[in-house]
């Protein structure tokens, strides 16, 4: 019977996160009509992105201990609803205001959901005792393809709001059956080993060495990986002077390769280690990227098409590279002994949240003082970091 509902389970992870992909990619190709229609300068609207950090932080707080207590199924279902209804505020911002509180109510319900899937991941791994989270983390990247692809083709049809909020609406209406088919609170986990371990754990203290370490390694993944979703369409459409539309041709790419890479990371991490893939996955997405971005901008002026072959190779490698980094950090966390699964990824997901602090600051001020093909170097070198911190990631990860 475990293994049965584990297989259910299995297909029902698939879509959902296939549906997360599609609620938190659903503005990306409008991102750069959103900025102009609003009125927004690089720094003011790299602050507006703060508002999903900042969701991001109290959700990711609450989301162990919740999950703990009430199981990952039922906190899937009421954070996938609320997540959906996020989308919808997205759609209907007038002001930067707006802007911000949307994507406030995106990063908190965002931050839980992703929580109880990743719990539900783990316990399905266990049950069926095989690698799946690189591929369930490949279904949500077929969604933020769809969501990018489907708003390139509108956006000389239909209008963002109409765009975005039918795509909120549409995911409120599918996420009910999809959570519904999760496992139950009997399998899945939520409680520790043998239902013993605490709700919360200490910031710092002994056991939180490794929680640390593989958080800034999810950092160094998690900052490239936004970039690309907040700044790729800007960089393409305002320094390389691409039409919209094409300009969101480089997150497509990027998506794209993050699909192919997570289909294959779970074979790839089994037959080569995930120590090995993470660290390959780190040097050559960060650096190749760097090289893509600089020598495309600078074609730009000269050979248009080279140079957007060029700059779109370049966020293709490093979306391949980057596609089995986070689910194997993940995987790695949900495994370390004497601490839930949902408590550990918690914290991983707090010390995450930087990530989304530092990242949008970061390339948003730096872009304003010098340029945004500059800036653009900071998620190239921190991806560098993520590859140096495969160690975190040894099959039988431990307290220290």
């Amino acid at each position: 019977m475990p293994q049965k509902l584990a297989l259910r389970a299995r297909t029902m992870i698939w879509l959902g996160f296939g549906t997360m992909g599609i609620m938190s990619n659903a503005w990306v190709p409008r991102i750069p009509e959103i900025k102009h229609a609003l009125g927004l300068s690089n720094s003011q609207f790299g602050f507006a992105l703060v508002g999903s950090p900042i969701g991001l932080l109290i959700g990711t707080q609450l989301s162990g201990r919740i999950i703990h207590r009430w199981g990952s199924r039922r906190i899937a279902l009421f954070s996938g609803m609320e997540l959906a209804i996020a989308i919808i505020f997205l759609g209907m911002a007038t002001t930067r205001s707006g802007l911000m509180f949307a994507l406030f109510l995106l990063g908190f319900g965002y931050s839980i959901i992703d929580n109880a899937m990743n719990t539900q991941s783990v316990a399905v791994e266990k049950i069926l005792d095989r690698r799946y989270m690189s591929g369930f983390h490949g279904a949500w990247s077929v969604g933020a393809l769809l969501a990018a692809s489907a708003g390139g083709l509108l956006t000389h049809v239909t209008s963002a709001r109409i765009n975005i909020v039918s795509a909120g609406v549409g995911s409120f209406v599918a996420i009910i059956p999809i959570m519904l088919g999760l496992l139950p609170d009997e399998l899945d986990g939520h409680l520790g080993e043998e239902g013993t371990s605490a709700a919360k754990i200490p910031l710092f203290g002994k056991g939180t060495g490794i929680l640390w370490l593989i958080g800034f390694g999810l950092i160094g993944c998690l900052i490239p990986e936004a970039g690309t979703t907040d700044w790729a369409g800007i960089l393409l459409h305002e320094h390389m002077g691409v039409a919209s539309g094409l300009d969101s041709s480089a997150f497509i790419v990027f998506a794209l390769a993050m699909i192919a890479g997570r289909f294959s990371g779970d074979h790839l991490m089994t037959k080569y280690g995930a120590e090995r893939v993470v660290k390959i996955g780190g040097y050559v997405g960060g650096s190749f990227l760097a090289v893509a971005i600089g020598l495309g901008v600078w074609l730009s002026s000269w050979n248009l098409v080279v140079a957007l072959i060029i700059i779109n190779l370049g966020f293709a490698v490093a979306g391949f590279g980057i596609a089995p980094m986070v689910p194997a950090f993940i995987s790695a966390t949900g495994k370390i002994s004497g601490i839930a699964p949902s408590v550990a990824l918690a914290r991983i997901g707090l010390i995450g949240l930087m990530a989304y602090y530092v990242g949008p600051v970061v390339v948003g001020t730096v872009a304003d003082w010098i340029n945004l093909p500059v800036a653009m170097g900071f998620p190239c070198i921190v991806l560098i970091g993520a590859g140096y911190l495969s160690r975190t990631v040894r099959a039988q990860a431990q307290p220290v």
